[in-house]
C-alpha cells in the first residue's frame, strides 16, 4: 500500500481486537491480549512488477478490487531500508541495458539488523554481462549507503552474488537470537510483531515441564526462543531450506537442546501412531523426549484433522493462527478437551483485514 492511515492506526486495530472477540467469544476466553505493530515500515518485505516505458522504468502494483495497475515510487509499510533501495537501485538500472532488459520483478528481503537481498526477475536468461553489471550495481549501491546482496532469477536459472540470505537478529524478551532468513522461503514479514510473538509464547510457556513438541518450525523461529523454557525441543518442517536455515540458527545461538526433523505434520503424525516408519528418524530416540506442551504455526489452511487428534493428546497447546476462521474451526474439536488460557491478537498486517492470533489451551480437569 502506497498510503497509510496512520491517524487511525488504534481504531483499526480496536476494530480488529473486537471482531476477533466477537467471533470467539462462544469459547469464554480470558481477556484479549492486543500487540499493536509499528504503524509505519514495519514490513521486512516487499514485491513490485517492474513496468518499462522506453529506456524508462518503474515499479508498479495491482489494485485488488480495480485490478488496474498504479506506479510506486514509495512503499511506507515497507522498511526504511527498502524505502531508501527503491529509488536508488532504479537510478543505477536505467541506463545499464543488460540489468534493464526484460526484467519485470523485484524483491526485497530487508532485516532489523541492516542487511538487505534483492532478487531481480528476468523473462530471459543471464550471462556474463550481466553479472558483470550486477558487480557494478553493487558497488553503486553500496557507495550510497546500501549494502545489498543481489540474486538473479530466470526460467531454471538462479544466481546469487554473494549470498541469498541475511541474519535477522531480534530482541526477544532480554535476549538477541539470531536467524538466517533466505530469500524465496517463509519468515515472518513483521519483524518488529515477531519479537512480541516469540515474548508471548515464552511468557505462556513460562514454568512449562518437560519437552516441547513444534509442528510447521519453519526456519527454527519459535523453537530456538522457546528452548530456554524446556528441557529440550524436538521440531518438524517439510521444507529444506527452512530445515537449513534452522540448522544454522542453532549453531549461530549456540543452543545444544533443539532438534529439527525433515518432515510434515502429516508425516509425524503417522510416525508417532506407529501407521509408518521413516529412515528419517533414525538416530532419534522419540520414546525419550516427555513432551507435555505442542506448538502448531500451521498455513491458513489449519490443522488436517489426524494431526488435530494427535494435538489434542498434549496437556498444553501453543496454537499460532494466520486465519482465525480455520482456528475456529479447529477450536470446536480442541475445546472439548481444552480451555483457553490465553489470547492474543498480533497485528502482523496493518491496515487489511487479516489478523495473526494466538492461544494457549490447557487441558480441563
Amino acid at each position: 500500500m502506497t498510503h497509510l492511515d496512520i491517524p487511525h492506526y488504534t481504531r483499526q486495530l480496536d476494530e480488529k481486537a473486537e471482531r476477533l472477540r466477537r467471533e470467539f467469544a462462544g469459547f469464554a476466553p480470558p481477556a484479549l491480549e492486543v500487540f499493536a505493530s509499528a504503524p509505519a515500515h514495519y514490513r521486512m518485505r516487499a514485491e513490485f512488477r517492474v513496468w518499462h516505458e522506453g529506456d524508462d522504468l518503474y515499479y508498479i502494483m495491482f489494485d485488488q478490487a480495480s485490478k488496474q495497475k498504479y506506479r510506486v515510487d514509495r512503499f511506507p509499510a515497507a522498511s526504511l531500508l527498502i524505502n531508501k533501495a527503491m529509488p536508488l537501485l532504479l537510478e543505477a538500472m536505467r541506463p545499464v541495458p543488460a540489468l534493464r532488459r526484460k526484467l519485470f520483478q523485484v524483491d526485497f528481503l530487508s532485516s532489523l539488523s541492516g542487511e538487505l537481498v534483492i532478487s531481480l526477475l528476468y523473462h530471459r536468461q543471464l550471462d556474463e554481462d550481466w553479472h558483470a553489471a550486477v558487480q557494478s550495481l553493487r558497488h553503486t549501491l553500496n557507495s550510497q549507503g546500501v549494502a545489498a546482496h543481489i540474486i538473479g532469477r530466470a526460467k531454471k536459472q538462479k544466481w546469487v552474488v554473494e549470498r541469498d540470505y541475511v541474519v535477522e537478529k531480534l530482541q526477544v524478551a532480554g535476549r538477541e537470537l539470531v536467524y538466517q532468513q533466505v530469500e524465496n522461503s517463509f519468515t515472518q514479514p513483521n519483524a518488529g510483531m515477531n519479537e512480541q510473538m516469540l515474548a508471548w509464547a515464552l511468557d505462556v510457556t513460562r514454568g512449562a515441564a518437560g519437552d516441547l513438541l513444534e509442528l510447521y518450525c519453519g526456519n527454527g523461529n519459535f523453537s530456538l526462543a522457546l528452548a530456554a523454557n524446556f528441557r529440550r525441543v524436538l521440531a518438524t518442517e517439510i521444507s529444506s531450506s527452512s530445515v537449513r536455515s534452522a540448522q544454522y540458527n542453532i549453531a549461530a545461538n549456540g543452543i545444544d537442546n533443539v532438534a529439527i526433523l525433515r518432515m510434515s505434520a502429516e508425516e509425524f503424525t503417522q510416525a508417532m501412531r506407529g501407521v509408518r516408519e521413516f529412515r528419517r528418524l533414525q538416530g532419534i530416540d522419540l520414546p525419550s523426549y516427555h513432551c507435555n506442551t505442542i506448538l502448531v504455526d500451521p498455513p491458513r489452511a489449519g490443522l488436517d484433522e489426524d494431526t488435530l487428534r494427535l494435538v489434542q493428546e498434549y496437556d498444553n497447546i501453543v496454537y499460532i493462527s494466520c486465519n482465525p476462521d480455520t482456528l475456529r474451526q479447529n477450536l470446536d474439536s480442541l475445546a472439548g478437551t481444552h480451555r483457553i488460557s490465553r489470547f492474543a491478537l498480533f497485528d502482523q498486517f496493518p491496515y487489511t483485514h487479516h489478523m495473526e492470533a494466538g492461544v494457549y489451551l490447557t487441558r480441563k480437569s
